[in-house]
């Protein structure tokens, strides 16, 4: 049937994800760096995609295509909620002492040196790149431990995601920014659970297809925000 359906410019597609996001059905994914529309059936033709994309990469055609299976779509949302695909995210209860009385300081102030800082909305080239320490986090570390921005947020520009949620893959974008300005280090900082390997992974692909050879280390954080691996 001829019907009203999104077309995705992959040549202006600068692989952010938020149109992956803003579909509900599913019908956009990221593949390898890039927005896709995966099944004709899938899209309802509304076009929530279309207010998200930063740089009008997405449009309304008229072409032969499956008609919207709605029943398809529900299916497909309900496996998705029903399969995690992740040990990390297993519910678990961290019990912690209370300290005996309130202790009194000063409040601590935020390290924070610059904004964005998710992936997908920072940009490629910015001037507080250049001669900066980067810090690549899975954005679950600063809530997990306690001194993230004393030991690691510190004098480094920050740039934050999650691999699992996003369903995007980072490397191409980290790779730019790294290979666009002066970057004097990277420090990668991930959680235990197996999902947040995806965080690490990037930064290495990222700093592979840079071409340039920077320092760079990994931290691993536990669950109950222990350091286990530097």
């Amino acid at each position: 049937m001829i019907r009203r359906i999104i077309e995705i410019n992959e040549e202006k597609c600068i692989g952010c994800g938020l149109c992956a996001q803003a579909c509900h059905e599913g019908a956009i994914g990221m593949v390898d760096g890039k927005a896709k529309l995966l099944r004709d059936d899938y899209c309802d033709g509304l076009g929530d995609c279309l207010p998200v994309c930063p740089v009008d990469a997405i449009k309304f055609v008229e072409r032969e295509a499956a008609a919207y299976d709605e029943e398809a779509v529900k299916a497909n949302q309900a496996k998705k909620a029903q399969a995690c695909g992740c040990a990390g995210s297993m519910a678990k209860a961290i019990q912690r002492e209370e300290p005996a009385a309130p202790v009194q300081s000063a409040p601590m102030q935020s390290q924070l040196r610059q904004w964005p800082v998710q992936i997908k909305l920072v940009p490629v080239k910015a001037p507080y790149f250049d001669g900066a320490n980067l810090l690549i986090a899975a954005d679950c570390t600063a809530y997990a431990y306690a001194n993230f921005h004393q030991e690691f947020i510190r004098g480094k520009i920050t740039v934050v995601g999650c691999p699992k949620l996003d369903m995007v893959d980072y490397s191409e974008k980290l790779a730019e920014i790294i290979r666009q300005n002066d970057i004097k280090s990277v420090t990668v900082v991930r959680m235990e659970v197996p999902c947040c390997g995806g965080i690490e992974r990037a930064a290495v692909t990222a700093l592979q297809n840079s071409g340039k050879f920077i320092p760079w280390q990994v931290v691993t954080i536990s669950v109950d925000g222990r350091i286990v691996e530097r």
